[in-house]
């Protein structure tokens, strides 16, 4: 069995600052990073519910999950589960079981560079996850793999303490220290888009106020 590298735990992110997320969208919180390319190619297997939370990073061998079995056993409530797992979908890295294992330690969710099966459990479930594909095929466990270091996911980096936010149109991430100016501009920009459609459905919009909303 190969061995698993851990590196220290991030702090949690503040609850206030996690609360003003859940309020937010993605579409706008993205905007506000510079349309960076953020997090691509996975998507919710979920029924409903917002993702937002701290990110716990795990990278593992394509198609092995020891390290996410391990950096369950660290999660701490409002944790988030990003797994790079290379893209590869040949092998699901989660199913019911490790959902259920997330569940009970309190964490906030799953993002995954992978598979994932046993998908009708999720799908039924406001637990959210999001992933790349679905396959039967189960993963192998003997590792290698690193807990709480930088990863890529989707074409982006995702750093250890990371803020994760996901809704219906996707996953974005971002360093807790830019929070509190976010907030600020994502809020101004949904207050500029909910005058926009209101003038839309007034008659009145003239395509001149500021930029419309792509």
């Amino acid at each position: 069995m190969a061995s698993i590298k851990r590196n220290a735990l991030a702090p949690s992110v503040d609850e206030a600052v996690l609360a003003a997320f859940r309020k937010l969208a993605t579409p706008a919180i993205s905007d506000n990073l510079d349309r960076m390319p953020g997090i691509v190619g996975l998507r919710p297997f979920h029924q409903t519910g917002k993702l937002v939370g701290t990110a716990l990073t795990v990278q593992v061998r394509a198609g092995d999950n020891l390290a996410i079995h391990q950096a369950l056993n660290e999660a701490r409530p409002g944790d988030v589960i990003v797994v790079d797992g290379g893209g590869d979908v040949s092998r699901a890295l989660v199913g019911d079981i490790m959902k259920a294992i997330a569940e009970s330690k309190g964490a906030a969710g799953y993002v995954i560079d992978g598979a994932i099966r046993d998908a009708v459990a999720f799908m039924t479930s406001d637990f959210p996850c999001y992933a790349r594909a679905v396959t039967h095929r189960g993963p192998y466990k003997v590792g290698p793999g690193v807990i709480n270091g930088p990863v890529c996911v989707g074409g982006w980096t995702v750093n250890p303490g990371d803020v994760v936010v996901g809704d219906e149109d996707g996953v974005v991430t971002f360093p807790p220290s830019i929070a509190p100016s976010l907030i600020e501009a994502v809020r101004a920009q949904e207050a500029r888009e909910t005058e926009v459609l209101k003038m839309i459905r007034e008659g009145r919009y003239d395509g001149r106020y500021g930029k419309p909303p792509a």
